[in-house]
């Protein structure tokens, strides 16, 4: 059955002119017209497709399109969603609308299609669901909800997420009073309180971290933020997030205890230790290095370099250094440095510079340690002075014993003898000779024993206390015990000892020393001129140097240097002369940490230079 042509004229007229995509329908689905709109949109001419059944159109398929039409035709309006592929192979999603077409006497001769390209709203469906997943998948892996408040109706609404980091059932109803009371009693919860009500009457934003305690009874960290949504000049709602933290507060907690336990233990570590940056400035520093440097805290030395703390030789040799090590990428250890300290002291210093990589192996810092070895060197030089002394003792004790085995086999081969030739000789007057002989020798082995028990009790008291003595008293002293001595000889003593000179010596030890070297200046004296003995004292290197000069006969040390100081060693025919008081003088020097020389010329006099410690 078909349209009425007057109708369909008015019809045709009215259709073509719209501009949602429609077209008209008989009673056989056969398309009678359409809009200009539809025509564009489904490529369509109009002798082409005019007269044919709907489904016959390419974009169309039969199965989703005749079922729906055949509703429609018993009056039921339909609509039907479907894909279709235009002329220029895009695919669209539309929407079509089916309207029965009823004639003046409410019977159906037709349908009225109207369609709706839908695709860009799918599309919008689509990514909107994507959105959504990803906000809450993002809200998961953050654990970060949302909340909402509307000032209006004072409704409070929390999301999934909100509900969740509380401890709440999805249906829980939260309120502003029950809300503010998770926090934790006190200035958590005043804090949030102060926040929420000048966001509401101020329109303040706020983001704080705080301290609450779940519905369950658990104690979390959590970030609050809130802001106020403003229309018309006037706060109506406000919105936020509300983000658990938990753990990431326990792992920055655990952080800050390793971070603490580190520095608690870098600064207690006794060597000076720092990391400088690229710029070689300090970004780390433990007191050890504060102490040396004489800086009360490490905020002093963070982002300053060596200029700040060294003359300009130094800080340009120990930035060559530093850049050397950066730039090679290779690290020194356990070099041994002379740094000044906080008072401008040199110590002595074992340093190690060692680059420091990031995990793409490239270098970003420079870490420093310093030890002070000043007690170690000390040490050494002690040990290396004892190690002198005792190579020194073990030298005088195979000369003591070279000199103890010698002269008391000389003294026991001459009592052999006399014992021998007394029990053979029969003459009386010899046998009084010989035991006159025997007498002497045993005199003589007296005083030996004597001399090498003198040399025993000095080497035995090197630690015979010491002090610092007028030097010109001393002097003096022994003067007037060699006064008539020295008048026998007619002697001179001229002392050039300036006014409160010291010296620090075993007083006993410097009595001998003096009267010593004066009594030899008085056996050794020059035949053809009265003794001249001259005293002079000066400072020198730590030292006093107490030098005595004569003008005697004088030694030839070409030929007796290295016996001068020797025991039982005599360079001049005097009958007085045993051979033991330079020995001693010596010995007793050696004893106080001193040394002693000599300086001499044989027929012009001799000099004897006596030092010690101050």
């Amino acid at each position: 059955m078909s349209l009425p042509a007057m109708t369909l004229t008015t019809v045709n007229n009215l259709v073509k002119q719209l501009p949602i995509p429609t077209a008209l329908l008989d009673a056989d689905f056969k398309l009678v017209h359409a809009s200009h709109s539809w025509l564009e949109h489904f490529d369509c001419t109009k002798g082409q497709y005019f007269g044919k059944c709907i489904s016959q159109l390419p974009q169309f398929i039969e199965s989703q399109v005749l079922a729906q039409l055949k509703f429609c035709m018993e009056g039921t309006p339909q609509k039907l969603l479907f894909d279709t592929q235009t002329s220029n192979t895009q695919y669209k999603n539309y929407q079509f609308t089916c309207t029965p077409l009823y004639n003046e006497n409410e019977n159906i001769i037709g349908i009225i299609l109207q369609a709706e390209d839908i695709s860009h709203y799918l599309e919008n469906e689509v990514r909107f669901e994507k959105l959504e997943n990803l906000l809450k998948d993002q809200s998961e892996m953050s654990k970060v909800g949302t909340w909402e408040y509307h000032i209006a109706t004072q409704e409070l609404s929390w999301s999934k997420m909100t509900k969740k980091i509380h401890d709440v059932p999805e249906n829980y109803q939260p309120n502003v009073d029950t809300a503010i009371d998770f926090y934790t009693c006190g200035h958590e919860r005043n804090t949030i309180a102060m926040f929420f009500h000048n966001g509401m009457t101020k329109g303040q934003s706020w983001t704080t971290k705080s301290k609450m305690k779940t519905a369950k009874g658990k104690e979390k960290w959590v970030i609050s933020s809130g802001k106020p949504i403003i229309r018309d000049n006037k706060i109506i709602r406000l919105v936020g997030t509300f983000q658990d933290i938990t753990e990431q507060e326990k792992a920055e907690q655990q952080i800050r205890e390793r971070e603490q336990i580190l520095h608690t233990l870098i600064d207690n570590i006794p060597l000076n230790i720092y990391i400088k940056d690229l710029n070689l400035k300090k970004i780390l520093v433990n007191k050890a290095e504060c102490d040396f440097l004489g800086v009360p805290n490490a905020q002093e030395l963070l982002g300053k370099s060596d200029d700040d703390f060294f003359d300009k030789e130094m800080a340009t040799k120990l930035r060559d250094e530093d850049l050397e090590v950066i730039f090679s990428e290779k690290p020194i250890f356990s070099q041994e440095r002379i740094l000044p300290n906080k008072t401008g002291k040199e110590i002595p210093m074992l340093v190690s510079k060692i680059p420091l990589k990031n995990l793409g192996g490239q270098i970003y810092a420079l870490l420093g340690i310093g030890m002070d070895i000043s007690s170690l060197k000390e040490k050494e030089n002690q040990l290396r002075k004892l190690i002198n002394v005792t190579s020194e003792q073990n030298k005088k004790l195979i000369n003591f014993a070279h000199i103890v085995s010698h002269n008391l086999r000389s003294h026991t081969a001459n009592f052999s003898m006399l014992l021998e030739f007394l029990m053979q000789e029969k003459d009386d007057t010899e046998k009084e000779q010989l035991v006159t002989m025997l007498s002497q020798a045993a005199q003589n082995l007296m005083e030996t024993l004597e001399n090498l028990n003198i040399v025993v009790d000095i080497n035995a008291n090197t630690d015979m206390e010491q002090e610092h003595l007028d030097l010109s008293k001393k002097i003096q002293q022994s003067v007037r015990v060699l006064d008539a001595y020295l008048k026998q000889k007619r002697a001179k003593i001229i002392t050039n000892i300036p006014p409160g000179t010291t010296i620090k010596a075993a007083p006993a030890y410097l009595d001998n020393i003096i009267l010593n070297i004066l009594k030899n200046a008085m056996i050794y004296s020059h035949p053809d001129r009265p003794p001249v003995i001259t005293l002079n004292a000066k400072k020198e290197g730590g030292t006093t140097v107490l030098s005595i000069q004569d003008n005697g006969l004088g030694i030839d040390l070409d030929k007796y240097g290295k016996k001068l100081f020797g025991m039982y060693k005599t360079f001049h025919n005097n009958k007085d002369s045993r051979g033991i008081g330079l020995f001693i003088v010596k010995t007793q020097v050696e004893a106080m940490g001193g040394t002693i020389d000599a300086q001499s010329q044989v027929g012009v006099g001799s000099t004897f230079n006596i030092r010690l410690h101050d």
